[in-house]
């Protein structure tokens, strides 16, 4: 049998920290946190509350926590972030990432000083957390532009959807790509036709607002998407938007063969059921600037 200074010993060794955490948020005791790469010593937390040490918005949310563990009685696994903007005596400025943690609550079969009690065990996941962001920005992005790929432009479009549907607020799609890229590709080699895609997606990073998004669909064809923005006005954008593409891509025209773009334009409308009635909109906009000459802006 372990005698008690022995688990006192096991719980010391612990490489994550182990708070018990009163119901209405003090720190009744401190265990673990011996793997200093993460963890600084806790003990002197022991007394306090967490409305002394993080500010309010974010002590309320471990409050809240805490009373869900108490209440369902189950263990609850929650992702959280610190920063140094939420805890108290610290300047706003500190490190610019904050600190990811997966914490794991479990209330407690005792009382401390007759409050109910819970376990709370936080393990710094920041690491896993970064790969993680990293792997899904990788999966949603074109691997020549770095724009968005067709993935993340069908769920950015279900929200947008949704939000009209809901708000009423507009959401315009334009589809363009680039006219005689085949050409080009055939007399100037693939790699000039890379460049050309190349070109477009920089003039796109330039030109959108920061609530703008632009996907690569795949070869020549893209998606650029302007969240409550009317047909108006996203007319107007698709003209300059045209123009900005105009001037840059003449310097890949070969004798008559003038590299240009057409662009198809649309607004959800309320009779779309889903955002792929829109999106269809804009492809049969592109496609009638495509019958109309090409180099051009048509809506729908």
């Amino acid at each position: 049998m372990i005698n008690i200074e022995q688990m006192a010993s096991v719980l010391e060794a612990l490489p994550d920290p182990a708070f018990i955490l009163s119901r209405s948020g003090k720190y009744v005791a401190v265990f673990g946190g011996s793997d200093v790469r993460y963890y600084h010593d806790g003990s002197g937390l022991v007394g306090l509350y967490v409305s002394d040490l993080v500010k309010p918005e974010k002590a309320d949310w471990f409050l809240e926590q805490i009373n869900r563990a108490l209440e369902t009685r189950r263990l609850l696994v929650e992702e959280y972030e610190l920063s140094s903007g939420d805890v108290k005596g610290l300047p706003d400025e500190g490190p610019e990432e904050p600190i990811w943690f997966e914490g794991r609550i479990q209330a407690l079969d005792f009382l401390v000083d007759d409050e109910a009690v819970v376990l709370w065990v936080a393990s710094n996941i920041s690491e896993r957390h970064d790969l993680e962001i990293r792997l899904r920005e990788l999966s949603d992005t074109d691997q020549l532009t770095d724009l968005f790929n067709r993935r993340k432009l069908e769920r950015d479009l279900v929200l947008h959807h949704e939000t009209f549907s809901r708000h009423s607020a507009p959401t315009s799609i334009l589809m363009f790509d680039l006219d005689n890229l085949k050409k080009i590709n055939d007399s100037r080699g693939h790699h000039v036709g890379d460049e050309m895609i190349l070109a477009v997606a920089n003039i796109c990073r330039s030109e959108l607002r920061k609530t703008d998004t632009a996907y690569r669909l795949g070869g020549d064809e893209f998606v650029v998407a302007l969240p409550n923005t009317g047909r108006e006005r996203a007319v107007q954008f698709a003209a300059r938007l045209h123009q900005s593409f105009r001037k840059e891509l003449s310097r890949f025209s070969v004798g008559n063969t003038a590299v240009t773009v057409s662009i198809g334009v649309t607004t959800m409308m309320p009779a779309d059921r889903s955002y792929e009635d829109t999106l269809k909109r804009a492809d049969g906009a592109l496609y009638e600037a495509k019958g109309l000459g090409k180099d051009r802006v048509v809506s729908a």
